[in-house]
């Protein structure tokens, strides 16, 4: 029996675009095909969305006759590798080129979060659209949650009284509540919510800031009926982990995408992260995700340098039963870097640090590396740092910075996101590197 929340759901997917459903059905169905006939549908998803590319957005035509290449050309996945890269500095610069608007058809909008300093927006077609809100109603079906069940949402808000206003009034027609603050009150009223919820989703960050303020307060118990942990955008450190377990009885499950290139993957319950093949290419150049979304026809992304780097297993036969190759780890975003005296360093390399800390000592700290000025790097770490815990972490960084890099540590830090991506390493200076 259909209840009411269901029903509204329902209706708003009617008017939102009527291909959802069917387009649900077909990855229900498609997750238990074989790896070959995935590749299948990818070569042929990828001679379409390229041809198409060519024809009608002007920038993939003088990119693609500028490398003497034809569309016609590339034939299988193999031959994808011949097509030049995307570099994310040519979306911002050339949108209004790569946007393709053909015969009127209904466009949505869509805006990057622009946690780097330059948001992006652009409109998918009705097809992208379906693909990208059906490939995450499966991701929910995974770990038994219907998308119009009661949830918490963590993302970024607005504090315009209007906008407010009328935010509140969009989560209510989807059964869904969000926080407007981060004060001690308002975490304690969203915990209470939570407790006849099925979900919660939103900013990985966030979350750990909830599992947290419902760990300390001994008022509140273990909120063990969520079905789902869902984390997104950013990256889902081993802290974060223990206190969700901890609030929730569950880990933070990953789903993996960024507005422009779609849902990427999404972790099963086995814990496996599998690539959404239906939807995207993944490839791995020198340790960096490059990604070819197969649905994006109004707005073409193709071989993508989206800036993260991953370890990709193709080979790893899962539990689940799912063919899908797994990304066992997304290890961090390639981009700034940490300015040594005499050379430079990624900041990514901060990820291995902690991470040898934990495997190593069992230490689990929660950090943020801040660099203002070349040659210093400060390491705010919101725990307590004792003597011995300070000692093994600068040894750590020393064996990746030698003495090219001073490092300093705050403890006892807040490193509360407020309503935004929290980024593990922000710099203030320029090094040449976007």
């Amino acid at each position: 029996m259909i209840n009411f929340h269901q029903a509204i759901f329902r209706a708003g997917v009617a008017i939102r675009n009527r291909q959802i459903p069917s387009h649900r059905a077909f990855l229900l169905e498609s997750q238990w095909w074989s790896l070959e006939k995935l590749r299948e549908w990818q070569e042929s998803l990828l001679r379409e969305i390229v041809q198409n590319a060519y024809e009608h957005s002007v920038f993939y035509r003088v990119k693609f006759d500028d490398s003497g290449l034809e569309p016609q050309q590339i034939k299988t996945l193999d031959d994808l590798a011949s097509l030049p890269i995307l570099e994310k500095n040519e979306i911002l610069s050339e949108r209004d080129r790569l946007q393709i608007r053909d015969g009127g058809e209904r466009l949505f909008y869509s805006e990057t979060s622009g946690s780097t300093g330059n948001p992006l927006v652009f409109y998918r077609n009705a097809d992208w659209d379906a693909w990208h809100n059906a490939s995450v109603m499966r991701g929910y079906e995974w770990h038994g949650v219907r998308p119009w069940e009661r949830n918490g949402y963590l993302w970024g808000f607005n504090f315009s009284p209007s906008q407010r206003l009328k935010t509140r009034a969009l989560d209510a027609l989807q059964n869904r509540f969000r926080m407007f603050s981060y004060d001690d009150d308002e975490i304690a009223s969203f915990a209470g919510k939570l407790r006849h919820a099925v979900y919660l989703g939103g900013y990985s960050s966030m979350i750990y800031e909830i599992a947290k303020a419902i760990n300390r307060n001994p008022r509140i118990e273990p909120l063990t009926n969520l079905k789902l942990i869902r984390g997104t955008s950013e990256k889902i450190f081993e802290r974060y982990q223990q206190e969700a377990v901890q609030a929730f009885g569950r880990r933070i499950v990953s789903e993996y995408g960024a507005a422009e290139s779609g849902i990427i993957a999404f972790e099963c319950p086995e814990g496996s992260m599998h690539v959404n093949m239906e939807t995207c290419i993944v490839e791995v150049e020198n340790g960096e995700i490059l990604v070819t979304n197969l649905v994006s026809r109004s707005f073409p992304i193709i071989r993508y340098r989206l800036g993260d780097s991953i370890v990709l297993d193709r080979e790893m036969k899962c539990a689940c039963g799912r063919a899908h190759p797994v990304i066992r780890e997304v290890t961090g975003r390639i981009g700034k870097r940490i300015v040594g005296k005499s050379r430079s360093f990624p900041s990514l390399t901060l990820y291995y640090v902690f991470k040898n800390l934990a495997r190593k000592h069992d230490l689990v700290l929660n950090y943020q590396g801040v660099q203002e000025q070349a040659g210093v790097l400060r390491l705010d770490i919101e725990e307590k740092v004792s003597s011995e815990t300070r000692v093994l972490l600068l040894g750590e960084c020393e064996a990746y910075y030698g003495k090219d890099v001073d490092v300093e540590i705050r403890e006892s830090c807040n490193l509360r996101s407020q309503g935004r991506k929290k980024r593990d390493f922000v710099s203030s200076i320029d090094d040449g590197v976007s």
